[in-house]
């Protein structure tokens, strides 16, 4: 059984320590934009550019960042970025406090936020390819994909209740703990970690920021899976607010009715991630790639048929639920097969690439459907969003890039 396959203490550490920040992640889902419309009375031009700009901001920090990430040692490095993320948050809840917050501090934050986030994630998965068996690559991915999907499903009604009891900054104020938290849990972690190797000039030379994307294209498979994971996740991601304006503006959904729409079906987040490793036992890799990864893009459409009511609301809840399933087996698949095909002296520029080039398509997507909804409407650009999507799956791989060479061929590109 996968839940019950042990991966040892110190993997139980980086799970409990990502456990706590993506449940405060969680609680404070989406906190920047609300604290800017209740506090800042900011207006929808304002909102948007904080959902878009300031992570577009933070995938450029982050651009310079990989090298320096990739050649130190992962722990110290996680650690860092979240005390960082940690302080970055905590100047809220001061500034609020004194009548001194701004929208640019919440732009600043959310670059800042946004970018740290991305050296994180790079750094805990080449500390996670080091930290656990090859062969338990998957298990350790699902247990993360079931994690996050757990939180975002319990964090936001929670979120919301605290705001309405105790403020709108109360959310904030348990994100920014929950990362000195995460950074303690790292800090428990026993074991000396090994320094990264180099061989050559590789740390200082320019073009080194440059190498994880060199890697991705240069690996068939990888970069199939790349560009496809750009369009798929930015349509996604595109759609949220097309349908917060939808549902709660046009079709006169009460605030409970869109919360629970998007939070009930996370529970197909726990289903999905379970069935990871059986589903690959079974039917191989390349079959999730192509069949699953067909499946998280079919649904997407449904959302343009939203109507009133309660089948309105079932309408919502059936789509988000399909695309969770389907996502959440999915993802730990991919993020498995990454780190497998990506050498060690790569691991942390290669994820930051994907991260940095996933953070900027949702902007770019983002902002144009914003745009096209201004022009016509948000159905029509739910509609626009869902045709598109179903183009993504000519992207997959069409063979299963996965000879047993290809390790040694991409090291001799470094």
């Amino acid at each position: 059984m996968m839940g019950r396959r042990p991966l040892g203490r110190q993997f139980g550490w980086l799970w409990a320590a990502y456990a706590v920040s993506a449940y405060g992640s969680g609680l404070g889902f989406g906190a920047l934009p609300l604290i800017a419309v209740l506090v800042l009375h900011a207006g929808p031009a304002e909102v948007s550019a904080l959902s878009a700009v300031g992570p577009a901001a933070g995938a450029l920090i982050a651009v310079p960042l990989a090298p320096w990430v990739e050649f130190r040692r992962k722990r110290p490095v996680m650690i860092m970025m979240d005390l960082t993320r940690f302080a970055a948050m905590a100047t809220i809840p001061v500034a609020y406090a004194f009548g001194r917050l701004s929208f640019v501090q919440l732009l600043v934050i959310s670059a800042v936020v946004a970018a740290a986030k991305i050296a994180f994630n790079a750094a805990s998965g080449a500390y996670l390819k080091a930290l656990v068996r090859p062969d338990d690559l998957l298990v350790a991915n699902a247990r993360f994909e079931s994690t996050n999907w757990s939180s975002i499903a319990v964090g936001p009604p929670l979120g919301g209740a605290a705001i309405g009891l105790f403020g709108p900054v109360t959310t904030v104020v348990a994100d920014a703990l929950s990362y000195l938290f995460s950074a303690l849990g790292i800090t428990a972690i026993r074991g000396r970690e090994e320094a990264p190797r180099t061989t050559d000039k590789s740390s200082v030379r320019a073009g080194a920021v440059l190498d994880g994307w060199r890697h991705i294209r240069r690996h068939p498979g990888l970069r199939a899976l790349y560009l496809n994971q750009m369009l798929v996740g930015g349509l996604i991601m595109a759609t949220e607010p097309l349908l917060a304006v939808l549902l709660l503006r046009q079709l006169g959904f009460p605030p409970w009715q869109y919360g629970l729409a998007f939070a009930a079906p996370c529970v197909g987040g726990l289903i999905g991630s379970r069935l990871a490793r059986r589903v690959v036992a079974r039917f191989g890799r390349h079959w999730v790639f192509r069949t699953v990864g067909t499946l998280r893009a079919i649904w997407l459409i449904g959302l343009a048929f939203v109507r009133p009511g309660i089948v309105g609301l079932v309408t919502v809840m059936a789509v988000e639920l399909a695309i969770i399933i389907n996502m959440s087996l999915y993802t730990p698949v991919l993020a498995t097969y990454r780190l497998e095909h990506t050498p060690k002296h790569l691991v942390a520029r290669t994820l930051s690439a994907w991260s940095i080039g996933q953070q900027a398509s949702i902007a770019i997507l983002t902002a144009l459907a914003g745009l096209l909804a201004d022009v016509t409407s948000p159905r029509t650009a739910l509609t626009v969003a869902g045709l598109l999507i179903l183009t993504t799956p000519l992207l997959l791989p069409r063979d299963d890039h996965t000879p047993q060479h290809e390790p040694e061929l991409a090291r001799s590109h470094s």
